[in-house]
């Protein structure tokens, strides 16, 4: 196998599909990345097994062929070479990566060592990419990082409601964003997709795109074709927790803010926190909010943010980085809070738009 590309689109395809491949190996070869030239299209594979990306390239194929190459070392190479060409050659177990003056000769994996990685883009739906983007953005971020608990390092993909929605929780607080014109991406099952897999679509996306977004889903994997990429996940097994008797049905009160006034209020007070056990506390009033942190090694900060609140006077307290990492995603730049007690969910939505909500549980406070 031997190929030319431009420097810049190479590092992009490799390192791209790099973002599968696991630092925990159970398999060597699952440290490098599926690498086949046909004509001039270059095709880039990365793997952990659950988790895969394929990233289509086109190139100078001088000759076709397949190898499995060292990710991390590759990518790091290719991105340190002088811009300009890049010449990859891999033969007898070995590949040689060069540009102008510069002579690389890496040992390679055996190819048939590699999983068999299928995807499929026979594409089920068409989603648009703007408001996939804005919604992930919004949801994936309430997601748990515990592995000891799988189901919650998913996020739901459910058409339930009558529309798509998604879906994520980590126990502690709850997101869930309605997303417009894409009923086709679950099909008529629920799903559950590893959030880290959403990550990575993410990085392909931006609110505001004006393109789409193609998926296909089977039993057991979902698979999103974004131009030239594609990443394909198996899908987490399981039924997800019954996240709608989680969500009240009114509140007694509302506090209605300037989105970007409270975050840099939070933000203020939040340098008083040394640990994630400090919260900090929100005093709600007519008029307006007060808020407060006391820490007990470094000693205590308050601020007042004007407001309108409607309701019986309330002191509640949060997590001050999950609350900041609520108000963040509201869409426009007004945000509502509405509570019923110190004691129960508060949930975060915007004043502009009813279509995420976040639900944050409160911290006991003496």
């Amino acid at each position: 196998m031997k190929f030319r590309s431009e420097r810049d689109s190479l590092v992009e395809a490799l390192g791209t599909a790099s973002r599968a491949v696991s630092t925990r190996l159970t398999m060597p070869v699952l440290s490098g990345l599926l690498v086949s030239v046909t004509n001039n299209e270059l095709t880039v594979t990365g793997t952990d097994g659950d988790l895969s990306i394929r990233v289509n390239l086109e190139v100078i194929g001088v000759e076709d062929g397949t190898a499995v190459i060292p990710a991390r070392l590759a990518t790091d190479i290719a991105r340190s070479l002088e811009p300009g060409a890049v010449t990859i050659d891999a033969k007898d177990e070995q590949v040689e990566i060069g540009a102008a003056r510069s002579q690389f000769t890496l040992r390679s994996y055996p190819v048939v060592e590699f999983p068999n990685v299928s995807i499929s883009t026979n594409a089920s739906a068409h989603v648009p990419s703007g408001g996939l983007a804005e919604g992930l953005r919004q949801v994936v971020r309430a997601s748990s990082n515990d592995d000891a608990r799988p189901l919650l390092t998913g996020v739901l993909l459910t058409t339930s409601t009558g529309t798509a929605r998604l879906v994520a929780t980590d126990s502690y607080r709850l997101a869930l964003r309605d997303l417009d014109g894409a009923n086709g991406i679950a099909g008529d099952e629920d799903i559950l997709v590893p959030a880290r897999a959403l990550n990575e679509l993410q990085r392909l996306i931006t609110p505001g795109d004006e393109g789409t977004v193609a998926v296909t889903t089977s039993p057991s994997e979902i698979t999103f074709q974004v131009g030239s990429v594609a990443i394909s996940t198996r899908l987490i097994s399981g039924t997800y927790p019954d996240y709608k008797q989680l969500i009240p049905e009114s509140y007694p009160n509302s506090l209605h803010l300037g989105k970007e006034t409270l975050i840099s209020a939070l933000r203020r007070v939040r340098l008083l926190v040394k640990d994630n056990t400090t919260p900090v506390r929100l005093s709600m009033r007519s008029g307006g909010v007060d808020l407060k942190v006391v820490s007990q090694e470094v000693g205590e900060g308050t601020e007042t943010v004007d407001g309108d609140f409607q309701g019986e006077d309330l002191v509640i307290a949060f997590n001050p980085a999950y609350l900041i990492d609520g108000i963040e995603a509201v869409a426009g730049d007004e945000v509502i809070i509405e509570t019923s007690d110190a004691t129960r969910p508060a949930t975060i939505r915007s004043g502009e738009a009813d279509s995420y909500r976040y639900l944050l549980m409160p911290v006991r406070v003496t």
